[in-house]
């Protein structure tokens, strides 16, 4: 009896097992693969000469500039951001050091859109600096300006967010051994630091470069949808389903899955790469 219990057991679990992978695989295809795919398929509807046609039009090719743009000035900008941040917060007591923190998760908790509305309300014709701004000739709403801004903010907690738990796991022992060896502060950052959190760093940069290309909300707010100009790949996207041109839209959004998916298999490269070294530089790694 003990030997049928066990072995009832045992497959009781094995079934469990086999039912729970079923359900993950099944919900990854059906929410994840099968829209994936759908993407491309749609983009490539009606041949690849199609597909090429609508990515070189004008606005296509304007629409991936200003992405890259936009990405290329927000993701350094928050990289900075997100070291300065994660040293405060891990190595200095200081007055409003929760507030910091608060105001670092801030965007997480506020809907992009609400958030591009407050730079309308801010710098737009009728906002607070709007005026000022207009009188000395400075456009920052419905322009690249406005876009930088909102995006910055919008990935404002991604760098930050990996930064400050492995900071805090890690300690600040080796930085001050640096210290009292005579090593001044940039000799400590680049010596010393730098090399403990760079795995956390690229992982931040590479998800604050994944959501400033794909960001949308408070984007199309701040944009003014003027095509050619302030239209990103996101709202090329939008612009193009509205106007029936399915296939130019889905050639341009699957542009933005192959950039998801590129970022993926980089982060996927490192972990298979180095495993052992971030393991080592994780919380609780030796």
């Amino acid at each position: 009896m003990s030997g049928g219990s066990a072995r009832g057991g045992s497959t009781g679990r094995w079934l469990g097992h086999a039912a729970i992978i079923a359900f993950a695989s099944l919900f990854l295809i059906v929410f994840l693969l099968l829209p994936l795919a759908s993407v491309f398929a749609e983009a490539f509807r009606q041949g690849m000469q199609a597909y090429l046609a609508s990515l070189q039009q004008p606005e296509a090719l304007s629409a991936i500039r200003l992405t890259l743009l936009v990405a290329a000035i927000a993701v350094p900008l928050n990289l900075a951001f997100g070291v300065a941040a994660a040293w405060a917060m891990t190595r200095f007591e200081f007055r409003g050091k929760a507030a910091l923190g608060a105001l670092i998760d801030l965007p997480f908790s506020v809907s992009p859109v609400i958030s591009g509305l407050v730079y309308v309300l801010l710098f737009g014709a009728q906002g607070w600096f709007g005026p000022w701004l207009d009188a000395h000739g400075v456009r920052i709403i419905f322009a690249v300006p406005g876009l930088v801004l909102a995006t910055v903010f919008i990935t404002l907690p991604f760098v930050a967010r990996e930064l400050i738990p492995l900071m805090q796991a890690q300690g600040s022992e080796e930085e001050e051994a640096a210290r009292v060896l005579g090593a001044n502060a940039w000799q400590m950052f680049f010596r010393v630091t730098l090399p403990n959190i760079r795995w956390a760093l690229l992982y931040g940069v590479l998800l604050c470069n994944a959501r400033a290309m794909g960001e949308f909300g408070a984007v199309s707010v701040v944009s003014g949808h003027i095509r050619g100009l302030t239209t990103t790949m996101p709202l090329e996207v939008e612009m193009r389903y509205n106007e029936y041109d399915y296939v130019g839209a889905f050639a341009i959004a699957s542009l933005l899955a192959l950039l998801a998916l590129l970022t993926l298999a980089v982060k996927t490269f490192l972990e298979w790469r180095y495993g052992d070294e971030i393991a080592a530089h994780a919380p609780g790694g030796h």
